[in-house]
């Protein structure tokens, strides 16, 4: 099918009339259809197609009688996405161009869109949509922030274990210890040191110190919450910020992990390797104003517990 743009009712010039018959339509719509770009044209009320130019015609194909959401989206009604509301103002007058960017779930291609009202050959406000085709460069903006949120994530994540780094802990720490400081809601803090740890190296080698490390990252993986923060702060050391936690639920959770810890079974070429692991404890007080005030109690606690035998949970109350 060929759509034809109707004649055009162009005001005269210099006194003279200017030739508004199929000449003038045929410039038009040549000009149209060697446009790299869609171009159409429908009705604001009924969304029937009244114009279509020849790019459009050969990737969506006829437009008679069809509805420009049943053409370019294969919907079953008006897109929940139209720009129609957006193209007039309150008293029915054209409100100026809309430009947006978004990925048409029919073809996949993602288009440049500018959409605005103007009055048709009949006098009726519609719709004229042109739409650049920009899906090589919106896949390399795409590619090039899924590489930056990659290196961010990257930057982030303790490449052995997956859990958290140091460097996370900080920040996420940061931001549990202020909401808790806003909210007057409790926060508890668990250090983790794993017993024994250069005897695993030593004896079995660093790969088996791996091996024992990254099973006792899933097993943390398993056990906290989605609003806790547990992260590897460096060799075989682990830190877990617990917020809306007291310190009982937090003694309660580092001795689950513990029983854990010693009932692991953990097994590298053919050798089982027996693991367990000292904890400090403690949580927000008043005077708290950084993270690195737990820090202090939480590994007094831990070196406590080391000193009574490892292996075992300690608590470093505020006041204690």
């Amino acid at each position: 099918m060929e759509t034809r743009i109707p004649s055009l009712n162009l005001p005269a010039r210099n006194g003279q009339a200017v030739d508004t018959g199929a000449t003038s339509a045929a410039g038009m719509q040549a000009i149209l259809d060697n446009l790299d770009a869609l171009v159409y044209v429908s009705d604001f009320d009924t969304h029937d197609l009244l114009y279509m130019n020849d790019y459009g015609r050969r990737i969506w194909g006829d437009i008679r009688g069809r509805k420009c959401w049943q053409v370019l989206q294969d919907g079953d009604g008006p897109c929940d996405f139209c720009t129609n509301h957006l193209l007039r103002k309150p008293d029915g007058l054209p409100a100026g161009t809309h430009v947006w960017e978004f990925q048409n779930q029919l073809d996949k291609r993602w288009y440049q869109c500018r959409d605005q009202a103007i009055h048709w050959t009949d006098g009726r406000l519609v719709r004229l949509e042109i739409a650049t085709d920009i899906t090589e460069r919106k896949e390399m903006e795409l590619s090039l922030k899924q590489a930056h949120e990659a290196a961010h994530k990257a930057s982030l994540t303790d490449q052995l274990t997956g859990l958290n780094n140091r460097r996370a802990f900080f920040h996420c720490g940061g931001q549990l210890l202020s909401q808790a400081q806003r909210y007057k809601t409790p926060l508890a803090l668990i250090m983790m040191d794993l017993d024994f740890f250069k005897q695993v190296n030593d004896t079995h080698g660093h790969e088996a110190g791996d091996e024992v490390l990254k099973h006792i990252a899933g097993l943390l993986h398993g056990r906290v919450r989605d609003s806790d923060c547990a992260a590897r702060m460096g060799g075989e050391e682990f830190a877990l910020l617990l917020p809306e936690a007291d310190a009982l639920q937090a003694r309660e959770m580092a001795e689950r992990l513990l029983k854990l810890i010693l009932g692991a079974e953990i097994v590298y070429r053919g050798h089982k390797i027996p693991a367990s692991a000292s904890f400090g404890v403690t949580v927000l007080a008043d005077g708290d104003q950084r993270l690195e005030d737990l820090m202090l109690r939480a590994d007094r606690a831990l070196y406590r517990a080391k000193d009574l035998g490892r292996s075992q949970v300690n608590v470093n109350l505020p006041d204690a």
